[in-house]
């Protein structure tokens, strides 16, 4: 699952955006200087430049195709590096499907982390090694304290049913 927070990303300064995307890869000398202490030498042809630089990458930082299209590039150049092979990894098996409410989200996420127990690869989610489920499951403390149940009118309504006025 990825959760692309748009704006966000568009709330972030010049300094930051620039700061995330020279995280994941290297800027042009402008931003190398822009985000060091020479800033202050540089001309305002220069610092619009770096800004109009820092638009672009903005805009790619929030853009699911282009975090897609990278990781691509970089999964397929390793697995080909060890297989030894040229071409094409993922074959078009990118697919984006918007979750615009919590119940679809909750659905997909139980789809996914399903998917190895479904496959036979693992028994159950907790021991589907390499997974968020398994982490998030480990994650839970032994003994958990409980809250006060809700009152007896909401523990027996059913689903979509309204609570009665008060």
């Amino acid at each position: 699952m990825v959760r692309i927070d748009r704006e966000r990303a568009l709330g972030w300064s010049v300094e930051e955006v620039l700061q995330r995307w020279t995280m994941l890869f290297s800027g042009p000398p402008l931003v190398t200087k822009y985000l060091s202490e020479a800033r202050g030498e540089m001309s305002k042809a220069e610092i619009a430049k770096v800004e109009e630089l820092a638009s672009i990458y903005r805009g790619r930082l929030y853009d699911l195709s282009w975090l897609m299209r990278t990781l691509n590039e970089y999964i397929a150049r390793r697995a080909n590096a060890e297989d030894g092979v040229k071409g094409r990894f993922w074959e078009g098996r990118f697919k984006s499907q918007a979750l615009l409410d919590e119940p679809t989200l909750l659905a997909a996420m139980a789809y996914v982390d399903f998917n190895l127990v479904r496959a036979g690869i693992a028994e159950t989610p907790e021991t589907s090694d390499y997974t968020s489920i398994q982490e998030r499951a480990g994650g839970l403390p032994e003994k958990m304290e409980t809250a006060e149940p809700p009152p007896p009118e909401v523990q027996s309504r059913e689903p979509n049913v309204p609570l009665p006025e008060a």
